[in-house]
């Protein structure tokens, strides 16, 4: 024997030569750093073909939608049945997963033969086998009557449309029943099932075995989504971005994606790296110039390869003294199961099964064929996990990225022969993706019973999400408001709009339609230099605006931001308008204008009730403002004040106004058929021109006056009280005035869902941003999932904001008709504000509902540019050019 002297002979230079030798032969299957990275980068341009609608046809990896959308939380429970099918023998299980503080998975099997005869049968016969031993299963277990839901893991080549719904696309591994190619499984299947009619089960989701392998190590551990399988054959999938699978509708969220990533070169992107051997694995194969990757990489061949580099180093007398024998001359001879015992270096055991193989086969091995062998093994299994490595990271570049992420911390779950036997294969796998993507942190965890006990976790996560999505919908569902509510809405503001226009009625309304003494729009006669103050919080500005009219008709505007210092908000009242009067004297000698006397609007953003244009009371301080001596006052009056105090300049304060009036000034300008003003932002309001015969806080019926709405407060009498939600009943309570301003804010609107574990869980405003917000407000486990439940809950919030805006100016249009007798009204709404500016639906939500609900109303929304500034000088303008108009 010539084991006695291999042990000494390992050690001797005779052994590296012999390494020398067949690394310098099989040279072509080694791949430098610099290979295996081209490798990854063209996998990388393979996986985009896949995904894309145009070329997914012609790509060779398919990159398949699973309509898998979720891993594992850890908060799956319940009994599934999973039914697994890929040979001659087939499973049934029975899986019982618990949450009660600990996760556990308790799993029963039974496995049934499945007869030549039906193989190759009807596929009638076939699935009503299938069902005759599941019916056995559901006896055994006494369960026959329970309906439970069941995950199919069926391993043929098929095309999936849902998650419960799988077109066989061909047979293979033996099968031959007819009838069943093109056609749906599972729908066979629950035919099956219903022609007997002694049991019941909801078939809730079918998958192959990479998914289940993803799937049973994500229960363990949530940072899996990538699942690889490297046995017989090899294939992966990973959870991917919707936003990239072109193949499927929609872009929210994340979908499972079964790569068969085996076919990887079948369109030739690998020729220039394979060898005359892999060209020689092929053309013997089944399936000539398909699965061109995995015949490099899988079980399947690895043996077959390391046969036929032998043969030929026999061939040309490099080893086994040039003699070949039958056995080693015949296909399938040598074994990928001889490659992993040989290449078992412990305690040299590698070289013992080296020699015991070759004798195996006929050979008379010397101790250098031995040392040959052994190294021609540990080059074709270093090569095929070099691939898998170089596959692996362009996944994990793909994730990495979808994620924005300096740093990616995931897990790969991994099942097959080639991974779990070979003694080698997973740690030269798993050094030369960590060398490739330092910027990973990539965990590998083996999987156990991937394809029956992950084919019941993915059953049990749909689960979990149909009852999650269940009790979103009944939450959110409180907050979608019906066309009917909506017109109920319109008829209440309308009716709220009466009362605060009636002398009688108007200190019961919550619409207090206040009268702005602001009696029309512009005309585009206005001309003249103007200026307007705008304060309305800790920094307030000075504008001159320059209006111009005829054919160079235009407004330029110049301005100076000023800060109030704390002790000036919080001293006196002639501390304070003393500040500002300096401030105004400082813009006018910046301007040039010192000493001058111009025409003034002044915006104050502060609860006022007006008995004049001119005149503005002041009810109370809010903003942090606390001036004494201010509060009941006329603040025109302390303004004028504080500049003949001064005794530099003279100015005519003309009008205060508040924003919105500003809003539908500026918009006015530009568009003479505006007539209503409207600002959603922090804060929302509206004005509109009505028929001064409605106002009867003010004397006189002819004309047209401004009337300011104050509508933020429509719902404090009431009004709204059937269409408010807890959420609402939440924010008001915890709001500085209760009871006042019906408010929604989405952060209320968050709690039930979180104290639910619905958002959460223990352990393009794209979803990427969302999950930044999540994690700026300390939630760092967040995960994909909550990203897209906050995003549905900003969604219906934001819609049901832009709706009940929408119903509120729909009976504002609509009052302006009905005033006018007009069977179809057109006009402008002027608009101002972040949320209607910033955010991406509300707006078209709003004009939507307008048109819905105003039919006989044509509105034209003109967005305003600086409503509070330019909008406090056009007042003045107007009110100029009527005062002017007046003298003459």
């Amino acid at each position: 024997m010539i084991a006695s002297h291999l042990l000494a002979y390992y050690f001797t230079e005779l052994h590296h030569d012999q390494v020398q030798k067949v690394d310098k032969y099989l040279y072509h299957l080694r791949l430098s750093e610099e290979h295996i990275m081209d490798v990854s980068v063209r996998f990388r341009r393979e996986m985009d073909k896949g995904l894309g609608r145009d070329t997914c046809p012609t790509a060779a990896v398919k990159m398949l939608p699973t309509f898998v959308r979720s891993t594992p939380d850890g908060t799956e429970k319940g009994d599934f049945l999973a039914l697994d099918l890929g040979g001659t023998n087939f499973r049934v299980l029975l899986v019982k997963v618990s949450d009660n503080g600990k996760q556990k998975v308790d799993m029963e099997n039974q496995i049934y033969a499945i007869p030549e005869d039906l193989m190759r049968g009807s596929g009638c016969e076939l699935f009503d086998h299938i069902a005759e031993c599941l019916a056995n299963f559901l006896d055994k277990l006494g369960i026959k009557d329970k309906k439970l839901p069941l995950g199919f893991t069926f391993s043929f080549p098929c095309q999936q449309t849902k998650l419960d719904e799988s077109i066989l696309v061909s047979w293979t591994k033996g099968f031959k029943s007819s009838g069943v190619e093109g056609k749906d499984v599972v729908s066979l299947l629950r035919k099956a099932i219903r022609k007997r009619g002694d049991f019941d089960i909801d078939i809730v989701a079918v998958i192959n075995d990479t998914v289940g392998t993803m799937m049973t190590c994500g229960y363990d551990d949530h940072h899996c989504e990538i699942g690889l399988i490297v046995g017989t054959g090899t294939n992966a999938c990973y959870m991917e971005e919707m936003r990239h699978l072109e193949m499927v509708e929609g872009d929210e969220g994340r979908m499972c994606v079964n790569m068969e990533w085996g076919a990887f070169g079948d369109d030739s992107t690998l020729d220039d790296l394979r060898t005359e051997f892999d060209r020689e694995i092929d053309a013997g194969s089944l399936n000539p110039g398909k699965q061109l990757f995995e015949k490099m990489i899988s079980g399947m061949y690895m043996g077959e390869l390391v046969r036929l580099i032998l043969v030929k180093m026999a061939k040309e007398h490099l080893v086994f003294q040039g003699h070949t024998t039958p056995s080693l001359l015949t296909t399938g001879h040598f074994q990928t199961s001889f490659v992993s015992a040989i290449e078992n270096d412990k305690d040299k055991e590698g070289l013992v099964s080296a020699e015991k193989v070759l004798r195996g086969l006929g050979l008379e091995p010397s101790a250098e064929d031995c040392v040959a062998t052994q190294r021609v093994c540990q080059v074709v299994s270093t090569r095929a996990a070099h691939l898998c490595a170089a596959t692996l990271v362009a996944v994990l570049r793909q994730i990495r990225d979808n994620k924005a992420a300096d740093r990616l911390r995931t897990t790969i779950g991994v099942d097959g022969s080639v991974y779990k036997n070979h003694p080698q294969f997973a740690r030269r796998l798993h050094k030369m993706v960590r060398r490739l993507v330092p910027d990973c942190d990539v965990r590998f965890l083996r999987s156990e019973d991937g394809s029956g006990k992950g084919a019941a976790m993915v059953t049990a996560v749909a689960y979990r999400l149909a009852t999650q999505h269940a009790e979103r919908q009944r939450i959110l569902d409180t907050l979608r408001l019906s066309r009917e509510q909506l017109l109920e809405v319109k008829r209440r503001m309308g009716a709220g709009m009466g009362r605060g226009l009636a002398k009688q009625s108007h200190e019961q309304s919550a619409v207090k339609m206040l009268p702005t003494y602001v009696r029309s729009t512009p005309d585009g006669t206005e001309h003249g230099d103007f200026l307007a103050l705008d304060l309305g919080g800790t920094n307030f500005r000075v504008l001159l605006v320059r209006v111009r009219s005829g054919k160079r008709r235009s407004v330029e505007m110049h301005n100076k931001i000023y800060a109030i210092p704390q002790e000036a908000m919080q001293g006196t009242g002639e501390e304070l308008f003393d500040h500002i009067v300096h401030c105004i004297a400082d813009f006018l000698e910046y301007m040039g204008m010192k000493g001058a006397s111009l025409p003034l609007g002044f915006t104050f953003s502060f609860p006022c009730v007006q008995n004049r244009l001119d005149q503005g009371i002041l009810l109370k301080w809010t903003k942090g403002f606390k001036a004494s001596g201010c509060e009941g006052e006329d603040v025109v009056t302390l303004l004028k004040d504080a500049i003949h105090r001064r005794e530099e300049f003279d100015l005519d304060v003309v009008a205060v106004v508040n924003d919105t009036v500003g809003t539908m000034m500026t918009c006015g300008y530009e568009d003479p058929l505006c007539e209503v003003g409207l600002i959603v932002g922090t804060g929302t309001n509206a004005c509109y021109m009505e028929e001064m015969r409605n106002v009867e806080l003010v004397e006189g019926d002819e004309g047209l006056m401004c009337v300011n709405m104050e509508w933020g407060a429509f719902g404090d009498r009431g009004e709204l009280d059937e269409f408010c939600t807890e959420f609402d009943g939440a924010v008001d309570d915890r709001s500085t005035n209760p009871g006042k301003q019906s408010k929604v804010v989405l952060k209320k609107n968050l709690l039930p869902f979180q104290s639910q574990s619905l958002l959460f869980p223990s352990d393009r405003l794209a979803l990427r941003q969302v999950r930044s917000i999540l994690q700026h407000l300390g939630l760092t486990s967040s995960t994909c999932d909550d990203s897209i439940l906050v995003k549905e809950v900003c969604s219906v919030v934001a819609r049901r904001a832009g709706q009940l805006c929408g119903a509120g100016l729909a009976a504002v249009v609509d009052k302006i008709r009905q005033n006018r007798n007009l069977d179809q009204l057109r006009i402008t709404v002027g608009v101002d504000g972040t949320l209607y500016k910033l955010h991406p639906h509300f707006s078209s939500v709003m004009h939507e509902t307008v048109r819905d609900l105003a039919p006989q109303c044509e509105v034209t929304f003109l967005q305003s540019e600086d409503g509070s500034g330019k909008g406090a000088a056009l007042i003045t303008a107007v009110a100029c050019r009527i005062r002017d108009a007046g003298q003459h």
